[in-house]
Parts: C-alpha cells; sequence; structure tokens
C-alpha cells in the first residue's frame, strides 16, 4: 500500500495541532461527533479552484481500479461503546474554504470489543457524489462515538489498493500457527 501525505485525513503530519489528532499519522476520536484532523483538498496542485470556474481533482471514482478509502484501527479502543466512521464531501465556498459537507458514505457503527488493532474498518472504493451533492472539492472523516473512548486510534487515507488479507484466528495471514511448514 503506497501512502500520500496529501491523502491522508488522520494526523499531524499535514500539520494539523489538536484533537482528535494523536499521532504524526493517527486521530484518537474520543466522544460525540468529531471530524478528521485533516482535511483533504482536490483543488490542489495548480488545478484551478472551483470559485475560479475549475473543477476539484479526478479522483477516480468508478474506475477499474478505483482509488480505495481505507480506515484502520491502530490502537484497541477503550472504556467507550461504539464508533462509527463516514466520508463526507463539500463544494468550494467561493473563497476557496470548504461550504457545507454532506455525507458520501455511512459506516457501519462497531461495537468498542471489535475496535482492535489492526482491524480494517472501512474497505470501499472511494464513492461518487450523492444524487442532488454538489461535486465535492474537500473530503473529511467525520467520527461518531458513543460513550468516551479513553483509547484508540485510527488511520484513514485515500489509496490505490489496500492490504485486505484476511487474517485467520491466530492473526496471522494465512491462518496457519507459527512455525507449520507446508511442503511444496
Amino acid at each position: 500500500m503506497i501512502l500520500d501525505a496529501l491523502l491522508t485525513f488522520t494526523g499531524t503530519g499535514n500539520g494539523a495541532s489538536g484533537a482528535p489528532a494523536s499521532g504524526a499519522r493517527t486521530d484518537a476520536p474520543t466522544t460525540g461527533t468529531q471530524t478528521s484532523s485533516n482535511i483533504i483538498d482536490l483543488g490542489l496542485n495548480g488545478i484551478p479552484n472551483s470559485a475560479g470556474g475549475g473543477g476539484a481533482r479526478d479522483i477516480g471514482a468508478g474506475d477499474d481500479p478505483s482509488l480505495k478509502l481505507s480506515v484502520m484501527v491502530t490502537t484497541t479502543f477503550a472504556s467507550g461503546t461504539s464508533l462509527q466512521v463516514n466520508l463526507q464531501g463539500a463544494p468550494d465556498n467561493g473563497s476557496g474554504a470548504p461550504g457545507s459537507y454532506t455525507t458520501m458514505w455511512t459506516g457501519p457503527v462497531v461495537a468498542e470489543a471489535s475496535l482492535v488493532a489492526g482491524v480494517q474498518y472501512a474497505n470501499i472504493d472511494v464513492p461518487r457524489p450523492q444524487p442532488g451533492q454538489v461535486l465535492p472539492r474537500f473530503l473529511q472523516l467525520q467520527y461518531v462515538t458513543v460513550g468516551t473512548h479513553t483509547a484508540g486510534q485510527i488511520e484513514g487515507q485515500i489509496v490505490i489498493d489496500r492490504d485486505d488479507q484476511i487474517t485467520g484466528p491466530t492473526n496471522l495471514y494465512s491462518g496457519y500457527p507459527a512455525g507449520l511448514n507446508v511442503a511444496n
């Protein structure tokens, strides 16, 4: 999986500071509804912004292969009840800042007992804008928590491919216990 700082929602790596950022690449949503520490601006890199008559970068929604949304639990959550992660998009407000956000994808509500390190929370292609939604220039993650989490971190990016191999009951990729050799 190749990570791009300009396509990262979480952490302080893009200059974000304060909650919910908790590390260079992670956020730690704690209570209530919060948004990711970074907003992805699809109008960067010399492309005219939406306010100036230009459009947002084409992130390949609907292409094959399509860009993926990757949200992974990096530190096990504790003391809360559940977490839901949503992807939201907003158009340019005419001044180069986000307008009103619209939810483009609603993630499942996951009980805290299942929010353990290594769990891939979101494994979807980046969705197309919802019917009636203006083409978004800005993207962010929204965290909806029930209870107050005293621990737990997630990492979120848009990537070209994810590490989606399923692990077995031993948390190994193959599902085989350590030390077992399979003759060819």
